[in-house]
């Protein structure tokens, strides 16, 4: 069974309709002990990274997850839950994240433009192209199209760490990932039969 972490922030809603498009069984919970016990987890988040964090201690989660990742069971974080993977994130102020990879979370920098100068908007939405940078089992054959809703982005520590890219006036890391741990920046319950794919593939993953 998957789990998805209701800390009373996300898309939970719409991710567990993806799941189970993609025939995986999910259920939602908020409950330390059940989180304890799970099979595999997911961390949803939308919105503002710190109120995300917060949320996640105030309900005494944060160490719960970090004692699963840490237990090697697979946990996937989606669009900011992604972002919490990481030590922290400047979004509004200074913030600490769960630290299961190391790095932060930034904003795009001014400016950005295409290839044909382009000026390029903040937030990123729409859809882009998956380019791999390794293999990986959530991630599949890479190449493909995935929908972004984000103004800020990862940069991790390290460079091993990152499965896939996306272009958008920079590369920005799109698939992160580290043992048992995989982090998407973009929302695969928005991105058709591609993100449906990938949760199937978390869902058969034993985290190795």
């Amino acid at each position: 069974m998957t789990t998805i972490i209701d800390y009373g922030i996300g898309n939970l809603r719409s991710l567990a309709k993806a799941f189970d498009a993609a025939g995986v069984a999910v259920r939602r919970s908020g409950d330390p002990d059940e989180i304890a016990a799970a099979e595999r987890l997911v961390l949803p988040g939308v919105g503002a990274f710190g109120a995300c964090a917060g949320e996640i201690r105030a309900r005494g989660l944060d160490e719960v997850v970090r004692q699963r990742a840490a237990g090697g069971v697979p946990l996937l974080g989606v669009c900011v839950g992604m972002q919490l993977l990481f030590e922290s994130s400047d979004e509004r102020g200074r913030h600490a994240g769960l630290g299961l990879l190391p790095g932060r979370v930034t904003r795009f920098p001014a400016g950005l433009a295409d290839a044909d100068r382009q000026r390029l908007k903040v937030p990123h939405m729409g859809w882009n192209r998956l380019d791999a940078q390794r293999s990986h089992p959530v991630l599949g054959d890479g190449g493909d199209w995935v929908y972004f809703v984000h103004s800020y982005h990862a940069a991790p520590a390290r460079a091993s760490d990152v499965v896939a890219t996306t272009e958008y006036g920079i590369r920005v890391p799109a698939v992160v990932a580290r043992r048992n741990v995989v982090g998407v920046q973009f929302h695969p319950e928005k991105s058709a039969r591609a993100g449906q794919a990938m949760l199937r593939r978390f869902a058969d993953w034993n985290g190795a």
